[in-house]
């Protein structure tokens, strides 16, 4: 492991990062078996417990996969995040060493669409802040963000460049505790609209995630429906018996 400088995160965590990026970097590919816990417990110095916990976490991921008494190997050429910062595309992007990017197409104060309406459990006619941007990682189309708020909450987005990253980060920083979310996710034929800001043929197949997010208090106070290109994005779901799934978001090797 490399020589400490400061406070430093706990072995397992440096461990974790180090492996991370032998998968990033191409060094270790999809399919790819690791080396044995006592080899990596060797090459890096730290207890084969340590090894373990790195490995745990790893899977839970849905980074690796194998185990019980078999060398865990590489499930995808790319990593992929928990639900803990599946909400902040900004935020996941970072953590895949990619350029986040943005391109604001809307920010506008209207009525709410029927499906914003029944997700924030407002009444027919009400008005919200709906927010449509083209996001990118390294400036190609990933995916089409179209966001509808909660009035009281989206009027703060007029005072935010929506050039500039984050709406959650921003709205954080204004006092609004995001604290979950519902997702649901499937695949969709893009629209005329989806094609021409994507620039894909209509029709062509999309992943779609909608989201309800709730404040601390519980209150519904932004439905989205976000629109992936499965080339660049996909998502997967790991299950351990007695533990919740957590839900993260993929990209797919890239050739």
């Amino acid at each position: 492991m490399p020589p400490e400088t400061g406070p430093q995160p706990p072995l397992h965590r440096q461990l974790e990062a180090e492996i991370r990026g032998r998968i990033s970097s191409g060094r270790w590919r999809a399919g790819t078996s690791l080396p044995s816990e006592a080899a990596l417990s060797s090459e890096f110095g730290v207890s084969r417990g340590t090894v373990r916990q790195a490995l745990t976490a790893l899977r839970d991921e849905g980074l690796l996969f194998g185990g019980r008494g078999r060398r865990p190997i590489v499930r995808s050429g790319a990593k992929s995040q928990p639900f803990s910062t599946f909400l902040s595309f900004t935020e996941w992007a970072h953590a895949q060493n990619l350029k986040p990017g943005q391109r604001t197409l809307e920010v506008a104060r209207r009525e709410a669409s029927a499906e914003a309406c029944c997700a924030l459990g407002l009444p027919d006619g009400a008005q919200v802040v709906d927010i449509l941007r083209l996001r990118l990682l390294d400036g190609e189309a990933a995916m089409l963000e179209r966001s509808s708020f909660a009035l009281d909450v989206g009027r703060l987005l007029f005072d935010f460049d929506a050039e500039s990253g984050s709406v959650f980060e921003f709205l954080h920083e204004r006092g609004i505790s995001l604290d979950r979310a519902h997702h649901t996710i499937d695949a969709v034929a893009a629209s005329t609209a989806d094609a021409q800001i994507l620039g894909i043929g209509t029709g062509a197949p999309l992943l779609r995630e909608r989201r309800t997010t709730y404040d601390s208090a519980g209150r519904a106070v932004e439905y989205s429906d976000d629109r992936y290109l499965p080339t660049l994005t996909n998502f997967s779901i790991e299950n351990r018996v007695g533990r919740s799934a957590p839900l993260v978001r993929q990209l797919p090797p890239r050739t």
